[in-house]
């Protein structure tokens, strides 16, 4: 039964359920960590990759991508056999994104009712703190830049890593990073299964008093990220790192 696909679908699930899941616990109504700070956001993003690159392995994905552009730039550099081959990961990524909406949506199914609608909105996906679209655009690009040029440091030859799983633990640093750095301006997204899929599960499921999902925005964390994945190979190809 396990398998990349598998695998894929899974990670994806666990990184939104913790990840998803610590934003809920900050924002909606009557939460127990309510009006809690960034420090929460950012480490409980850090964990949930780190969370979901662990489940992947485990059910048979040795990638462990959890993110739609990370697997574009893996397959320009070859790692993937064909684009069928990725297409089937996207897949089964975008469709864990959108199951681990679900399953926040029923683990705080008491907390919808009263809680302010962008706040609702804001546990499925992100939004900007100043809406400019080409400046939001240009900060996820640069964001997913290096979150795949770091991944790849992480993992080249030059580092040298010998120890299994070790590697997770700095991904897990890179998202903290990340989103101590640069996270601000449009709450970091990277990542188009963290972003649309449960987006349309926000857009899908019956929340109680909720707002529009968003929609006019929603190609910013979807494009931005892939700008920037592909950017990051054409620089990792060329200094030698990928």
């Amino acid at each position: 039964m396990t398998g990349p696909v598998l695998g894929e679908f899974f990670g994806t699930l666990v990184l939104v359920v913790f990840g998803d899941g610590n934003v809920a616990n900050l924002v909606l109504k009557d939460s127990k960590a309510n009006g809690s700070n960034w420090v929460h956001i950012c480490w409980g993003w850090a964990w949930a990759v780190g969370l979901g690159v662990f489940a992947a392995n485990a059910l048979g994905s040795t990638q462990a991508d959890l993110n739609p552009v990370v697997t574009v730039a893996k397959t320009l550099a070859g790692v993937y056999g064909s684009w069928g081959e990725a297409f089937g990961i996207i897949i089964a990524q975008m469709v864990g994104g959108f199951c681990g909406g679900v399953v926040v949506w029923l683990a705080y199914l008491n907390h919808w009712k009263g809680s302010d609608p962008d706040s609702q909105l804001g546990v499925f996906c992100t939004a900007p703190g100043n809406r400019n679209l080409p400046c939001n655009f240009i900060t996820e690009a640069i964001a997913t830049f290096f979150l795949v040029t770091l991944i790849m440091c992480v993992f080249s030859k030059g580092v040298g890593l010998t120890t299994p799983g070790l590697g997770t633990f700095f991904v897990v640093g890179i998202i903290y990073g990340l989103g101590a750095a640069l996270g601000g301006p449009t709450g970091y997204a990277l990542n188009p299964a963290r972003d649309l899929s449960p987006r349309i599960a926000h857009f899908v499921l019956p929340i109680p008093g909720k707002r529009d999902s968003d929609w006019g925005y929603s190609w910013v964390p979807v494009i931005g990220p892939l700008v920037g994945a592909v950017v990051a190979y054409v620089f990792c190809h060329a200094v030698g790192i990928m």
